[in-house]
């Protein structure tokens, strides 16, 4: 029995191993970030560095299905930091549109906002020069749900059309850009910080035009989704752009799981926006890391320790017990 005994205290020990070696180095945390031919997967990868480097912590950087994945694996416990739009952010928040099913998901708080996500309408049709122009045509719309469709829908809506007048297909920015090249389908929604390697390399191999959102379709989509903002394109962002290319965009925010230590937050927080500089050397859309533009445009409430850092670089913002 004895012998038995001490067995079992063995093999116990030996499988918790791993968990007390792990116990004595860094504590890990896993980031969601977005597809692998999306921005959310290369700047988290380069924030995830910065991390490890400045904190305590081991973060690892996931390729996910982006937004509302994000969000609701915080939720589930997989993850502790994520990519969102601002928008699926508030849709989270308020139990709308992708969270309407489920309800409200608050299990997350804001870090801060990162850079503008820009609204791209891509196609290798010349005769597609307006999103009216999409009616009868086969659109990639992103994942049912995701963050990229509802942001297609609101396009479509404000030129008139309703999903019944195209012929949707939910890709991904890879598949849409796979399906492009294939003559699948005519265009496609991509909602991501331009450049984005995808359109990049499509541009590059095969060309490609971007399709303006502007005018008065802008101003009726902003009308009714104060959260847009308008944005251009600048001519060269990719090759053969020889012209400005007007648009919308949201903001790609990095949340975190709301029960996550406030001095932990704090030293996240600090290890991204202390080092913008270098993090812009390895990323360009760490040039668009800034305290001001993370703090503005954001309703959703921020950390505790997101919040005490942005104090001490003058801005106060909303926590969740404000």
């Amino acid at each position: 029995m004895k012998k038995m005994m001490k067995k079992l205290i063995f093999c116990s020990l030996f499988l918790a191993l791993p968990f007390i070696l792990s116990g004595c180095g860094k504590a890990r945390l896993m980031m969601g970030t977005g597809g692998t031919s999306g921005t959310y997967y290369a700047f988290g990868g380069v924030l995830a560095q910065y991390m490890e480097q400045y904190t305590d912590f081991d973060v690892t950087a996931v390729s996910t299905a982006a937004s509302k994945a994000n969000i609701q694996s915080i939720g589930d416990g997989d993850y502790q930091i994520g990519f969102t739009q601002s928008d699926v952010m508030n849709y989270a928040w308020d139990g709308t549109r992708a969270f309407e099913k489920d309800g409200p998901c608050r299990d997350f708080c804001v870090l801060g906002a990162l850079y503008a996500e820009t609204v791209q309408l891509i196609t290798m049709k010349e005769d597609i020069k307006s999103v009216e122009d999409l009616k009868g045509k086969s659109v990639s719309i992103g994942a049912p749900g995701s963050g990229v469709y509802f942001n297609a829908v609101d396009v479509l809506e404000g030129a008139g059309l309703s999903l019944d007048d195209i012929k949707p297909q939910y890709q991904s920015f890879d598949d849409s850009k796979e399906a492009l090249k294939d003559g699948q389908i005519d265009a496609a929604f991509i909602v991501a910080g331009a450049p984005t390697s995808a359109i990049t390399e499509l541009a590059t191999t095969n060309g490609v035009f971007l399709v303006p959102v502007d005018g008065k379709l802008r101003d009726s989509i902003m009308a009714s989704c104060p959260y847009y903002a308008p944005l251009k394109i600048a001519a060269g962002t990719y090759p053969g752009q020889d012209e400005d290319i007007e648009t919308i965009t949201i903001k790609a925010t990095l949340i975190v799981d709301a029960k996550l230590d406030d001095d932990e937050v704090y030293e996240l927080t600090a290890a991204i926006f202390d080092h913008t500089d270098e993090i812009s050397k390895e990323n360009s859309k760490g040039e668009e890391l800034s305290v001001e533009n993370a703090t503005s445009g954001i309703t959703v409430p921020f950390h505790k320790g997101a919040a005490r850092y942005f104090k001490e670089k003058g801005v106060t913002v909303t926590t969740m017990n404000d």
